[in-house]
């Protein structure tokens, strides 16, 4: 039946050609923008998956900023750590040189108060951005990492932190506190002897009460507070005891630092072939610590003050040359503070290369979430194209389909002529 109110010929052809204009306006779309879904209205599922991760993208740029600037500042703090390292070791020539008799000590020491100069001028200038890992006046701080996003989609933010190193020079104050050992002779901050091999003895006493020394180096009287340490070497090997606002409180606080270093030594195991050394608490006088070397070889043993509120290399200052007695103190307090700098080196070595490793991962991390992305939104640029020429020769033939459907009603003219 053919009617003129009706045509469902040009209706198909018009919802066809509706579609066909329809998809093609998505194609056009597609290639404009480059995407497969530029919009929510879209694929509203993977447009919300893609945009969170292109927030956690835009937060990753922010934390390789944070990164950049926490290797940097980590950096200048192991740069200054070896340097000064480096001028500790230059410093220990100098002692050893000071252990002749025939040598001009003063000029020595001359030398050694340069060195110790150009110390504290390297700690100060270990800044980046007003951040100084090194001088004491930072404890820690803490460079953000990476954010970390769980199934529920919660994120926590996570950070490396970066403990501060004190190598400064300054806030010590000394005290007599071995003024009863051998070996002393008016130093009142360190103590140093020789054990020769074979049976070799001597006393360490941790005298908390002793007397002022007028010096140099010049002393307060000896008496023990919360946070003061005590070093001892032996040859190439340390220990050292931190003492307790419980120890300080102590009437015998020189018997509690004596037995606690006794304890620690034991536990290096000096021998060799010969025997071992015997380290043995005299009760008999307050503090003392009797060494008895067994061993075949000549032992060197020094010990080292620090008060609580000294920089790191605080001890530096009660090095003094000038005598034999004090070149020989000074070489143990001169290797211990040559492994406080290099503890620190390693330390930030160790640090800045978590850091470096974290900067890559979060800049490989990006490129991943941003292939990611780009494989759920962007178009297939060779698919798109191919769909485009069928699509126009779609809406060719659906135009011109359209138009016979128009004429169909034209015929029905020709049954009233």
């Amino acid at each position: 039946m053919s009617s003129i109110l009706t045509n469902n010929g040009a209706m198909v052809a018009l919802q066809t050609l509706k579609m066909v204009n329809k998809n093609l306006g998505a194609t056009q779309n597609a290639i404009s923008t480059g995407k497969s879904v530029a919009n929510a209205k879209d694929n509203s599922a993977v447009w919300a998956i893609s945009k969170v991760m292109e927030s956690d993208v835009q937060g990753f740029k922010a934390i390789k900023d944070s990164l950049s600037l926490g290797e940097s500042s980590v950096s200048v703090a192991r740069n200054a750590s070896e340097t000064i390292t480096d001028l500790l070791t230059q410093m220990k020539g100098k002692i050893v040189a000071a252990q002749e008799e025939n040598v001009d000590r003063a000029k020595i020491q001359a030398d050694v108060v340069a060195l110790r100069d150009q110390i504290g001028t390297v700690v100060g200038a270990a800044q980046f951005n007003g951040l100084n890992l090194v001088d004491g006046s930072t404890t820690s701080t803490s460079f953000l990492a990476s954010l970390d996003r769980d199934s529920t989609g919660g994120v926590t933010p996570s950070s490396i932190n970066v403990a501060g190193q004190n190598l400064s020079t300054g806030g010590y104050a000394a005290k007599n506190v071995f003024a009863g050992s051998q070996g002393v002779s008016g130093l009142g901050d360190v103590a140093a002897f020789s054990l020769n091999g074979g049976g070799g003895t001597a006393d360490l006493v941790t005298d908390e009460a002793g007397a002022a020394v007028a010096g140099p180096p010049a002393s307060a009287a000896g008496t023990f507070a919360a946070g003061d340490q005590i070093t001892v070497n032996i040859n190439d090997q340390s220990v050292s005891y931190t003492v307790t606002a419980e120890d300080a409180a102590s009437t015998t606080t020189g018997d509690i630092v004596a037995t606690a270093l006794k304890t620690q030594i034991d536990s290096l195991g000096i021998a060799d072939a010969g025997g071992t050394l015997d380290v043995d608490y005299d009760s008999g006088t307050a503090g003392t610590i009797s060494f008895t070397n067994g061993t075949d070889q000549d032992l060197v043993i020094t010990a080292q003050y620090t008060n609580a509120g000294s920089g790191g290399l605080g001890a530096l200052s009660s090095i003094d040359v000038s005598t034999g007695s004090g070149a020989s103190a000074a070489l143990g307090t001169v290797e211990t503070l040559i492994g406080t700098a290099i503890d620190a080196s390693a330390a930030f070595g160790s640090v800045e290369g978590r850091i470096s490793t974290q900067k890559d991962f979060i800049s490989n991390l990006s490129d991943s979430l941003k292939s990611g992305i780009g494989a759920m939104v962007d178009a297939n640029m060779e698919e798109v194209s191919a769909r485009l020429q069928a699509l126009q020769t779609q809406q060719q033939l659906a135009v011109q389909s359209l138009s016979i459907a128009n004429q169909a009603p034209q015929t029905i003219l020709s049954l009233f002529r």
